[in-house]
């Protein structure tokens, strides 16, 4: 039971291997090579020196070079002033034209929108192929690791409070923060510095919120393929799993499904708070 559980949450943990069946690789472990670190030995190993490749960080390469060759032939089409031809070209034209109109545009105004569709763009489809990838086996959840989803948040303040400081400047900016009240001189001395504090926390705690929902949202799904795969383990030997085991499986299958459902709706959330957090950040109060 313990050893099937591993397994299973192999698949949502970051590693230096990928899990691959033991007929393959021998001990269904499929290392990766480090050529700038070195590895500890045993079974759970840690890096000792140098700069060390994990699984997800591999995913993630696999995932922007799946974005160079699905993009970048669409954009020399698209710059040809040729007409949008095929499936696989107008599935992902009615994406970017949504995220333009009903994502940008709609949080950030028509103005000012469309200078950020670009990043709206990059982020929607990165961790929508992300989370797509985590649903294939022997692979992982990319986006379902803190460090991939803060680094994602991470990239959306600094986007925010650069696009306000480039439009207001960078004191115009941090001034913005706290809203117009005319108030007294002694309570203004008093309530404008705790009113400032309170807006700065809440820039930085939305956008750590940002990550933290894309990350236990991705991460929690696995946890429930884990615990019904685990009780098909549990009932192994017993009369109990003729019935366990084809309700499992069902619910796996459906759980599956969802997941699917949930990649797109999880990219789709990510990018559309990000778009409020910038046009927030652009037109404060």
């Amino acid at each position: 039971m313990a050893g099937n559980i591993e397994h299973t949450m192999a698949h949502v943990k970051d590693s230096y291997y990928f899990e691959v069946p033991r007929n393959l690789v021998e001990g269904g472990k499929l290392w990766i090579p480090q050529p700038f670190g070195e590895l500890s030995h045993g079974s759970h190993p840690t890096p000792i020196s140098g700069f060390c490749i994990s699984k997800f960080m591999v995913l993630e390469v696999v995932v922007a070079v799946l974005l160079l060759l699905v993009f970048i032939p669409i954009a020399r089409r698209i710059a040809t002033g040729e007409r949008p031809k095929g499936r696989f070209w107008n599935f992902f034209e009615l994406l970017l034209v949504f995220i333009r109109d009903e994502i940008a545009r709609s949080a950030i105004g028509k103005k000012d929108g469309d200078r950020f569709v670009p990043i709206l763009w990059t982020l929607f489809f990165f961790i929508l192929f992300c989370n797509l990838l985590g649903l294939l086996p022997w692979l992982g959840t990319a986006t379902g690791a803190v460090g991939t989803s803060g680094a994602l948040a991470a990239i959306v303040v600094c986007v925010s409070i650069g696009a306000g400081s480039s439009k207001m400047g960078l004191v115009g900016f941090w001034k913005a923060q706290v809203p117009h009240i005319e108030l007294p001189i002694a309570l203004a001395v008093i309530l404008i510095p705790m009113l400032f504090v309170i807006e700065v926390l809440g820039l930085f705690i939305r956008h750590i919120m940002l990550g933290m929902r894309l990350f236990a949202n991705m991460f929690a799904g696995h946890i429930v393929l884990v615990v019904l795969m685990g009780f098909i383990a549990s009932t192994a030997g017993t009369f109990a799993w003729f019935g366990v085991m084809p309700a499992s499986v069902f619910g796996c299958t459906a759980m599956m499904l969802l997941e699917v459902f949930v990649a797109f709706l999880q990219a789709y959330i990510f990018t559309f708070l990000s778009a409020l957090w910038i046009g927030m950040a652009v037109h404060p109060h």
